[in-house]
C-alpha cells in the first residue's frame, strides 16, 4: 500500500514537473515576437512620426516583415531615421540596428535631423553608418538578420549609383535564411525608373528584376499599403487618392 502510494506520488510529481516546464517554456519561444502595436504606441515616440503613422502603418510593416527581439537589422537610407527607431525599440537592447545613409544625403537632406533623434533613448542601440549605397555595409559588419529597404530605392535610380553592386553587397551582409524587406511608390507599367526623379516612383517589376539579379528570392508580398484607386500619374502624397505602394519580402536562400 506505501509503495502504490508513493508510486502515486512520483508519478503526480513528475506530471506536476512537466506542467511547470511546459508553462515556463511557452513564453521563452514567444519571447522574441515583439508587440508591435505597443511599440508603436509608446507614449514617447514624437507626434510628427505619428502623423506619419497613418500613412506607413507601422506596426503591420514591423508585423510582415517578421522584426525579432535581438535582431541585426540594416536600415538603407535611413534619412530622419523614422523607421529606423521603430526598429530599434522592436530589436530591443539585445539588438543593432545599423543606420545607413551617404554623406550627399546627410548633406542635402536629412540635415541634423538624424543627430537629434539619435539623442533619444530609444536610439540607443542604433549605429549610424555613413557610407555610399554601392558600398553600405562596413567591413566589420556581417550575418545581418534583416535589411530594410523604404520608400527610398527610387532615389538611388537617378544617382551614380551602381546598383548591381549595391544589391550583391546587400545580399552577401546577410546571414543564409536572412530578408530583405523593400517597399516603394508604385509606377505605371512601363514607367520603369523614368519617373523616379520627377514623381518618385519605380515601376514595381523593375525594382523586382533588380534585386532578384543579385540572389534573392520572393517569398511573401504585402498589399497593407496598395491603393489601386490611384492612377499612379503624380508625385507621390499629391495625387487626389493615396498613393499606392508595394511591400515585398525577399530571403537569402539557406
Amino acid at each position: 500500500m506505501a509503495r502504490s502510494v508513493r508510486r502515486r506520488a512520483n508519478i503526480m510529481g513528475a506530471f506536476i514537473s512537466l506542467a511547470v516546464l511546459a508553462a515556463t517554456a511557452a513564453p521563452a519561444q514567444d519571447a522574441k515576437t515583439p508587440d508591435y502595436a505597443a511599440i508603436v504606441a509608446a507614449p514617447d515616440r514624437a507626434d510628427t512620426d505619428r502623423q506619419a503613422d497613418q500613412r506607413r502603418q507601422p506596426a503591420k510593416m514591423l508585423a510582415f516583415a517578421g522584426v525579432q527581439t535581438g535582431m541585426k537589422i540594416l536600415d538603407m537610407e535611413a534619412s530622419a531615421g523614422y523607421s529606423t527607431e521603430l526598429l530599434a525599440r522592436t530589436v530591443g537592447p539585445a539588438g543593432t540596428v545599423y543606420a545607413q545613409d551617404s554623406a550627399a544625403v546627410i548633406e542635402r537632406f536629412v540635415k541634423d535631423k538624424f543627430d537629434i533623434r539619435a539623442q533619444k533613448p530609444a536610439m540607443k542601440n542604433v549605429v549610424h553608418v555613413i557610407r555610399d549605397f554601392d558600398d553600405p555595409i562596413p567591413p566589420d559588419v556581417s550575418g545581418l538578420d534583416m535589411i530594410t529597404f523604404f520608400f527610398a530605392y527610387h532615389d538611388i535610380t537617378y544617382m551614380q549609383v551602381d546598383r548591381a553592386v549595391m544589391n550583391k553587397k546587400m545580399f552577401a551582409a546577410l546571414k543564409p535564411g536572412g530578408f530583405l524587406i523593400i517597399a516603394d511608390h508604385s509606377a505605371k507599367p512601363g514607367d520603369g525608373t523614368n519617373v523616379a526623379k520627377t514623381l518618385h516612383r519605380i515601376e514595381e517589376s523593375t525594382l523586382r528584376q533588380e534585386i532578384e539579379a543579385a540572389g534573392f528570392k520572393l517569398v511573401a508580398e504585402g498589399d497593407f499599403l496598395r491603393h489601386p484607386e490611384d492612377p499612379r500619374e503624380a508625385a507621390v502624397f499629391r495625387p487626389q487618392v493615396p498613393t499606392d505602394e508595394f511591400v515585398l519580402k525577399y530571403q537569402k536562400p539557406l
